[in-house]
């Protein structure tokens, strides 16, 4: 793989590759001509963590707040709502708005004054996933090139479909798999109109993004004997985030169907019995019923048997700790993301 790898990155350049989650970032500068395994890798903050504490900060020093920006991850919420408790004021344009709710009037009920102007004696707080200025920054004080690529992943909840986020979500994977089950196909300078979050990123990036799950999921194929399993039998790839967690079936390397839920709204036992249900392809409906949880089948579903060879990874596995085989791409679980990234782009462009 290190051949493909350098076979890409010979006509690319460095390439910067981000996996976003709920709390983490996930980072690595792939770099021609140095080995794979001696790549800068980081785990950092997730932008969206890095909001909260500035919001926390500014809180305590008794200041208003002016959101600005783009369209980023939400989980800097509770800061809002503990500012906004403490009889400090908070603002955000509309663009920014989004990133808390795409209904403004829900803003607005959270106590958020929607405006274009920054008001007298606020603090601007910039949001954006993708910031170009602090990538910039960060490299250079460490030495390292500019990236001539930048390859990112972010978890999209799209416009809200018939009043469910989860529904919207379905449909954008739905369709994907409909298009193509390979999910190196999924990876794209123009992702839907819908999924607002992912086209904000694709413009500030300028280069291919992807759902998070798919990020993952090419991580996980990455991993040659993760591949090789899928053209003997069917198999399940499970992911545990922070706040996500998702399974596909895929047999030779495609995928035949996906789940999704919150990773703390399920018990191992539960999980145990979705699991059962999923690789048996039940109908998705009946999932849709157990708080919201996701399942999406391709057209494809009589092959691969039983679908029973089990690859974990995501921070939080150890939930599953003896379930399945713990499997950390290129020697680094929480950078498996950002590696499928790579991986699904360099197969595509390089002839590997």
């Amino acid at each position: 793989m290190d051949e493909v790898f350098q076979r890409f990155l010979r006509q690319s350049g460095p390439v910067l590759c981000l996996d976003i989650g709920s709390v983490t970032q996930a980072v690595v500068l792939a770099r021609s001509g140095v080995d794979t395994e001696n790549w800068p890798r980081f785990v950092l903050p997730s932008p969206s963590q890095t909001i909260a504490q500035r919001i926390r900060e500014l809180t305590l020093l008794r200041r208003d707040v002016w959101l600005y920006g783009a369209e980023m991850g939400g989980n800097f919420a509770p800061a809002v709502e503990s500012c906004l408790k403490s009889g400090r004021n908070i603002y955000a344009t509309r663009a920014a708005a989004d990133s808390l709710d795409r209904n403004p009037a829900m803003v607005r009920q959270m106590g958020v004054v929607i405006t274009e102007v920054c008001p007298d004696g606020c603090v601007p707080v910039d949001l954006r996933d993708y910031s170009p200025q602090f990538w910039d920054n960060f490299l250079r004080s460490a030495g390292m090139p500019q990236p001539h690529l930048v390859l990112a992943a972010v978890q999209d909840h799209g416009i809200p479909s018939r009043g469910s986020n989860r529904a919207s979500r379905r449909e954008y994977f739905a369709k994907l798999l409909q298009t193509t089950p390979s999910p190196i196909n999924w990876m794209t300078r123009q992702p839907p109109a819908e999924m607002t979050r992912l086209v904000t990123l694709a413009r500030e990036t300028g280069g291919p993004v992807a759902d998070t799950l798919t990020a993952a999921l090419l991580g996980a194929l990455s991993e040659r004997t993760v591949m090789q399993r899928s053209f003997r039998q069917g198999i399940t790839v499970i992911n545990i985030g922070n706040e996500h967690l998702f399974a596909a079936l895929v047999y030779r390397g495609t995928v035949r169907g996906l789940y999704e839920c919150h990773t703390r709204e399920i018990g191992r036992d539960e999980l145990m019995e979705d699991l059962r249900d999923f690789r048996s392809f039940t109908p998705a409906d009946r999932f849709h019923t157990r708080s919201e949880r996701g399942v999406i089948y391709g057209p494809v579903t009589g092959e691969g048997g039983t679908y029973e060879p089990t690859f974990i990874l995501g921070p939080q596995r150890n939930n599953l700790s003896g379930y399945g085989t713990f499997i950390a791409p290129y020697g680094e679980m929480m950078t498996a993301g950002a590696m499928g990234l790579l991986w699904g782009h360099a197969i595509l462009h390089s002839g590997g």
